[in-house]
């Protein structure tokens, strides 16, 4: 079977992670970039030896020799970029969230179930084993039924400091949290309630807390602070607990089990999201775009998230925005 000729459109600091795991699968061609920043691409496509390059988006997608590509980009520019890749034939692997807007979203699910080519929203936290082992556990009946969910996702100021200025806590982080508390209560939401508070000055709040309740009669809290202290030595901190009527589930997704002390400071390096192994990117990047590419070339169905799933994230994490702007609390 021929190899997978594939392209980037967006090469960021996770543009960049997607073609350091791409490069190095087998399966896999990596043959074309995009960013309308010239002097990233030429530094990115010559680290890689990628031949085409492309200051234009749609210059790629035009390009037939491309199979399937990875949307890596600014939240509000997904549907414009969705839409257009999955017209011009190609399979799509785009990074959450789906999109910025509900309305949005729906443009991409419709030109998704519209499309030859095969769609996934990059939703990597279900990709990640210890959330997997604890959908297993789940599924299998031994905690009971549901309660209460508490998710933590925090990350430290400077970080916060990068982002706030285009995308929100709630929106940024909470939606992963939002699709796994989903995933595993397989129940929709009924309401939001949430609250924010814009510290640094940022055009986004630093904090956010957000009260789901799910028609299951389950409650979901969520927690995402882009203020921790800059010398935080986690860079993700990220822990879950889940309540059922039986038993209970603890995940600490923050703390990939490795501290190290040196001349730089104490620090926890990240061990599974996308860790580097022997010359490799692996991990749960790793696990997650291998499944795309798999489902691509032996064209198996994608149903370990489907489009459906990713907009019911977008419209909750929409609702919690509006309930911060209001005050009130929305229903779905």
């Amino acid at each position: 079977m021929k190899k997978l000729r594939y392209g980037i459109i967006g090469i960021g600091f996770f543009g960049e992670k997607h073609a350091e795991v791409l490069s190095g699968m087998p399966e896999v061609e990596l043959v074309a970039l995009s960013s309308r920043r010239l002097d990233r691409l030429a530094q990115v496509a010559d680290r890689f030896h990628i031949p085409k390059r492309y200051g234009n988006y749609l210059d790629l997608l035009n390009d037939p020799d491309i199979d399937a590509v990875s949307i890596v980009t600014h939240v509000d520019q997904h549907a414009e970029m969705a839409e257009a890749a999955l017209q011009a034939g190609k399979h799509v692997f785009l990074e959450k969230p789906m999109a910025d807007t509900v309305e949005n979203g729906r443009r991409i699910v419709d030109a998704a179930g519209k499309a030859k080519g095969k769609f996934m929203t990059g939703h990597i936290c279900r990709f990640d084993s210890r959330m997997a082992e604890a959908k297993k556990v789940v599924e299998a009946g031994k905690i009971g039924r549901i309660v209460s969910i508490h998710a933590t996702r925090n990350l430290p100021v400077n970080i916060g400091a990068e982002v706030l200025d285009k995308i929100s806590p709630i929106a940024g982080d909470g939606v992963h949290d939002t699709d796994l508390m989903l995933w595993l209560t397989q129940s929709p939401i009924r309401s939001a309630y949430a609250m924010s508070r814009n510290i640094h000055n940022h055009k986004h709040p630093d904090l956010g807390w957000v009260m789901y309740e799910f028609q299951s009669g389950a409650i979901g809290v969520l927690e995402c602070i882009w203020m921790l202290p800059e010398n935080t030595p986690f860079k993700i901190d990220a822990r879950m607990e889940i309540i059922g009527t039986a038993g209970a589930i603890y995940v600490n997704a923050g703390y990939g089990g490795v501290q190290v002390n040196d001349i730089d400071g104490f620090s926890q390096p990240d061990t599974m999201y996308w860790p580097e192994v022997h010359g490799r990117r692996l991990g749960a990047l790793f696990a997650e775009l291998s499944y795309f590419v798999n489902c691509v070339r032996q064209d198996i169905t994608i149903d370990v998230i489907t489009p459906a799933e990713s907009l019911a994230a977008v419209e909750a994490v929409m609702a919690a925005e509006k309930s911060c702007a209001t005050g009130e609390r929305i229903s779905l």
